[in-house]
């Protein structure tokens, strides 16, 4: 795209360079969070930021990712190219600057760019020093300019390789294995996720994923295209895809309030479930900020208003709360700010706090117009807000049963309960195990000085279909809640969980490793994701993983996890191998359960996280939910791999 001649310029002393990379190799968990799945897949998601960028400067509208046979990573994009030019400061390219020093780039620079996206803000040259090799190549002023680079260091200096009537930028770099030691592919659905994410909050963008290490029946690589002409508008349908909705279309507002560029889309269903998804600059802001609560504000307002004067709630016995209003919503906010402030623990909550009266103006507008606009709508609406206040007053009075229930019986815990005798929480473990028999195996193979076990009569209550009340009238739920010493807030309008008190820092799901355990597994995660999904994003919730098998020749015995493994033991038994299938739990014995599942110097346990909150939800509605197509297209999809990575 050409740039307009009224409009700043884009050159090498737009690029500062604010410090030095030296200690990123040495450190690299402080620049992208971990040298695990999540910062593997992080150096992608920055060098992708640097084209977004462009896309947000009104310069590149094509943004192509690449999963190479080798595992390397090539974006390339159609925006003005990176500047190559000598920079004054630093005597060398702009583009060596920006590949070889750490918070170098044009996104210091309000002047290039008013809004930039990215969390740490550590560019593309972070990605350079945590890659075994980078090659950056540069489409600008009418010539191909190139360098190349290993662990961030540039092999020779930037140089004019060719012509060229294109303009942008492609990196292709290949993630050093010394530093991810324990992840070193690419997971495709991971990315597609994040592009497609990507996709609807910049509207008009197209974003290809294409992965070369596979290649379908006619040979062809597998290739996605994202692209969204309405915005969060299609993000919300697709996010609410498995459930129905009670409204007749999605409800949006695109605009600026006092400088700050807001854009907003929501939906009431048929679930109970309230979930928001907020963003500053495509940053997925999972722990809220002033934005979300400009949100909130916004909606009670203008939704009691209307209540009010509609008399609806004349006969109502009770208050309506905040969170009536929110039940049942699906909603996307997402704004552009140029100097973001992050808090919380992960830094990603917002703390500007002139971006709540501007969401807040923003979406009451929205919901007056769009309230006065469709009367039967607003009339649906609001008969679901009291439907969910007359669900929640009879929830608390279920809530405060189950505190009653705690301090009135022995110890407060439940009687399934087998405790353990330490007393440090952050010691201690629960495991949750599917049926009495199981449970009794656990209890006579586990520790009895940090090991509790709480059996779980036959399949919990599916959540996600489930009032809120019946959730807390259910007896194993109400086990749990009371095992684990949490409790959701008495308080009319409160939903806000209290972990103060939490008894065991792990909670280890084990579940027979079969279908039936399968659904049980995900009906517990389910009932974690929506009533306690703190435990989930501080680390306490883990999988189990029991053997699927016992192969064994003579005295000799081996355990096997999947077929694969199974098979490859068979071979180096050389015959004569005897194989035991373990259709459940309850089928080893107790000194078996230890030594594979419960000890912790040979177990396996897989800890349950949240890479992509939008993601989860849209999963969860669908395995849970009552749409069946698209679960049945799911399993097909997955049935290979067994195991819901959320």
């Amino acid at each position: 795209m050409s740039e307009e001649k009224n409009q700043p310029q884009y050159s090498a002393d737009s690029i500062q360079a604010l410090e030095g990379m030296e200690h990123v190799r040495k450190r690299p968990s402080m620049y992208i969070g971990d040298v695990g799945v999540r910062g593997l897949h992080h150096l992608v998601y920055e060098v992708v930021d640097n084209s977004i960028d462009e896309a947000l400067a009104g310069h590149c509208d094509h943004i192509d990712v690449i999963i190479n046979e080798n595992n390397s990573i090539t974006v390339k994009d159609n925006g003005r190219g990176i500047p190559v030019g000598i920079h004054k400061k630093e005597g060398i390219s702009a583009l060596e600057v920006v590949m070889t020093k750490i918070g170098a780039g044009g996104k210091f620079d309000k002047d290039s760019y008013k809004v930039s996206g990215g969390l740490h803000g550590v560019g593309v040259s972070c990605v350079n020093a945590l890659s075994d090799h980078l090659h950056a190549t540069v489409y600008r002023e009418g010539k191909v300019w190139e360098q190349e680079y290993e662990r961030g260091k540039a092999i020779y200096p930037v140089k004019a390789t060719g012509d060229s009537d294109k303009n942008g930028t492609e990196v292709t770099f290949l993630p050093d294995r010394s530093i991810f030691t324990q992840v070193t592919e690419y997971n495709y659905d991971t990315l597609a996720s994040r592009m497609r994410e990507l996709a609807y909050l910049n509207k008009g963008i197209t974003v290809t994923l294409t992965d070369r290490r596979e290649t379908d029946e006619k040979g062809e690589h597998p290739t996605e295209v994202f692209h969204s002409k309405e915005g969060l508008k299609e993000f919300v349908k697709f996010l609410d895809g498995n459930r129905n909705p009670i409204i007749t279309d999605v409800i949006s507002v695109e605009g600026e309030k006092n400088g700050v560029p807001v854009e907003v889309a929501m939906i009431y269903n048929e679930s109970y479930a309230e979930n928001l998804h907020s963003y500053v600059n495509n940053i997925n802001t999972h722990e809220g900020g002033t934005h979300l609560a400009g949100f909130r504000r916004g909606l009670t307002s203008s939704l009691k208003k209307y209540a009010d004067a509609s008399g609806m709630l004349d006969k109502l016995k009770f208050d309506i709360a905040g969170d009536d209003f929110r039940e049942g919503l699906t909603a996307i906010i997402s704004v552009k700010v140029q100097e973001p402030q992050f808090e919380g623990q992960t830094k990603t909550k917002l703390g500007n706090r002139e971006v709540t009266s501007a969401v807040s103006q923003a979406v009451s507008e929205m919901l007056e117009n769009y309230l006065e606009e469709n009367p039967n709508d607003a009339k649906t609406i609001v008969q679901k807000v009291i439907l969910a206040a007359q669900a929640r007053h009879a929830a608390k009075k279920a809530r405060e049963m189950v505190q009653r229930k705690t301090v009135m019986s022995i110890g407060g815990l439940p009687g399934k309960l087998s405790d353990c005798s330490e007393q440090d929480p952050a010691m201690c473990e629960v495991f949750l195990v599917e049926g009495d028999s199981a449970g009794g195996t656990a209890k006579q193979g586990r520790d009895r000085k940090f090991q509790a076990i709480l059996p779980l009569r036959g399949k919990i209550l599916n959540v996600e279909k489930a009032m809120s009340h019946r959730v807390f009238e259910n007896e194993e739920i109400k086990n749990i809640f009371t095992a684990l010493g949490v409790t959701i807030g008495t308080e009319e309008d409160s939903k806000e969980l209290n972990l103060s008190k939490l008894r065991y820092h792990k909670v280890v799901i084990m579940c027979d490793a079969d279908v039936d355990g399968s659904h049980i597994e995900t009906l517990i995660l389910t009932f974690f994701f929506r009533y306690m999904r703190e435990l989930i994003e501080n680390g306490h919730i883990y999988i189990a993983t029991p053997p699927l098998y016992l192969v064994k020749k003579g005295s000799k015995k081996i355990y096997a996890w999947d077929d694969s493994e199974r098979d490859s033991i068979v071979d180096n038994m050389k015959g004569g191998a005897s194989i035991q299938r373990y259709k459940g739990l309850g089928e080893m014995n107790a000194e078996q359960l230890w030594d594979t599942t419960m000890n912790p110097e040979f177990r396996t346990l897989r800890q349950v996280s949240i890479d992509n909150g939008v993601e989860a939800d849209r999963i969860f509605s669908m395995l849970m939910g009552d749409e069946v197509p698209p679960r049945r297209e799911f399993i097909e999809k997955n049935a290979t791999y067994a195991n819901i990575d959320v």
